[in-house]
């Protein structure tokens, strides 16, 4: 059965309470470093086949509205200031929401999507010229006409990463079930800058890990080559995540290493195992293919959970002199713990120094953060199962794109909505086509059973 989604009417949804004139929001050096990037993220739901199409979409429209009076950030429009960075014009200018209709059911859909037709689901427009005129968020609800619901959300990475959007829809779904917001969202600054007595060791020589990184980010000429990527998503059930945290674990235990090993986190044995079969995909030998990892760092600053912005962070992957790459079977832990080690380094005061070499260099660069390396993101916090509307299950499927993609590809890890056990992931690869079809056919990957969500059409 046909599956094309008609755009049924396109609309400006606004806050239901009036802003208080004059107000703006300013934007943090993390936040102005994405500028150039935009998340896109599709949930899909279940509902009765007899429910009267077009009803569900004004009562969610109804919701949304009333929800937009907590998010004035989201409401209001772009503006420079007067060292030119991106601050917000709070003046509930409004969501651009779309309704649509699509043929057949959800389950129909699920069966055959591939990335063009799930991005049909996710309104986006780039920046206008005039961005004064730009929704930086947009709202698609569109109703499956024997039965289901994808609600797309899209929005610039300027103003919010995954973690804000996913709580942006949580918030969402607790107005339409008629609560309070568990999580009322936060527009407050990243941490001040500290003190030279506030440092550790009144230390003035920051730690340069990071600095380093997003220097080389900053000074490193973009090449763009051109290629068509395409998106490839797999389901791995909890007792597969549970072998393949085992398998780093137990051969990582031999490696030579001056201490013990600690067991990896799903998300380091994941992003281990596709770190390794990629570089394999990609032609490389002896080593691996250049990554960096992109964390979640809230907790590590100890900001609110309502925190509303940017706090992502990205660090290149190195191996440590003593891994012996000349034997095969070593790759898979060697890169695990790599990946653990890298993760476990990332410390507040790192963090800080970052930010501070940012704001007293006044970079203002919006560079790529994914034009070189392969890229693999833990969205560990992303709950896709809070979203729950009233008459409404649970998602029954949830996908998360950062965009644009270029480089070596994109790899985000989070959990699945599906599992009955905690260690559940799914994990969406965004590669050139010819690296894609390789990795559905890998042995490797296939060693552990993934169920393909949305598959490469050759």
């Amino acid at each position: 059965m046909a599956t094309t989604v008609n755009i049924v009417c396109k609309r400006t949804v606004v806050s239901t309470k009036a802003i208080e004139p004059g107000k703006y929001l300013p934007l943090s050096v993390l936040d102005r470093f994405m500028e150039k990037n935009h998340i896109r993220m599709v949930y899909y739901y279940q509902t009765s086949g007899e429910l009267e199409l077009g009803k569900l979409t004004k009562k969610l429209r109804e919701t949304l509205s009333e929800m937009l009076t907590h998010f004035p950030i989201v409401t209001g429009r772009l503006l420079r200031d007067d060292m030119g960075h991106w601050k917000i014009k709070c003046n509930d200018a409004g969501v651009r929401t779309l309704e649509a209709k699509a043929k057949g059911s959800v389950e129909e859909w699920l069966r055959n999507v591939d990335r063009e037709k799930e991005l049909e689901l996710v309104y986006w427009e780039d920046m206008l010229e005039k961005p004064y005129y730009w929704s930086t968020f947009y709202v698609q609800l569109t109703e499956f006409e024997e039965g289901g619901l994808a609600i797309g959300l899209s929005c610039t990475h300027l103003l919010a990463d995954p973690i804000c959007a996913t709580r942006f829809m949580k918030a969402w779904a607790d107005i339409s079930l008629g609560n309070k917001i568990t999580s009322p969202p936060i527009f407050h600054p990243l941490p001040p800058q500290r003190s030279q007595n506030k440092k550790p060791n009144n230390n003035s020589n920051p730690y340069m890990g990071l600095i380093s990184h997003y220097k080389s980010i900053i000074e490193k000429p973009i090449f763009v080559k051109e290629a068509k990527y395409t998106t490839i998503s797999m389901g791995f059930s909890h007792h597969m995540v549970q072998a393949c945290m085992s398998m780093a674990q137990f051969i990582g235990s031999s490696s030579p290493s001056p201490s013990p090993s600690p067991s990896p986190t799903p998300f380091d044995a994941l992003a281990g195992l596709f770190w390794v079969t990629l570089s394999k995909i990609k032609g490389i030998k002896n080593g691996f293919v250049d990554m960096s990892i992109c964390l979640d760092v809230r907790k590590i600053l100890g900001l609110d959970q309502g925190f509303f912005g940017n706090s992502m962070l990205y660090n290149k992957v190195h191996l440590e002199e003593h891994f012996n790459l000349d034997i095969n079977e070593n790759k898979f832990p060697q890169a695990t713990r790599a990946i653990r080690d890298v993760v476990a380094k990332i410390d507040n005061d790192e963090i800080m120094d970052l930010i501070e070499w940012l704001e007293n260099n006044d970079v203002n660069s919006s560079k790529m953060m994914n034009v070189h390396d392969l890229i693999i993101t833990s969205l560990e916090d992303v709950d896709p199962c809070l979203a729950m509307f009233q008459d409404m299950f649970k998602p029954i499927r949830f996908s998360c794109y950062i965009e644009p993609v270029f480089g070596e590809g994109h790899v985000l890890i989070l959990p699945n909505p599906l599992d009955e056990g905690p260690l559940g992931r799914v994990v969406m690869v965004t590669l050139e086509e010819e690296d894609a079809i390789k990795l559905c056919e890998d042995d490797f990957i296939l060693l552990f059973s993934p169920t393909i969500l949305m598959k490469c059409v050759k």
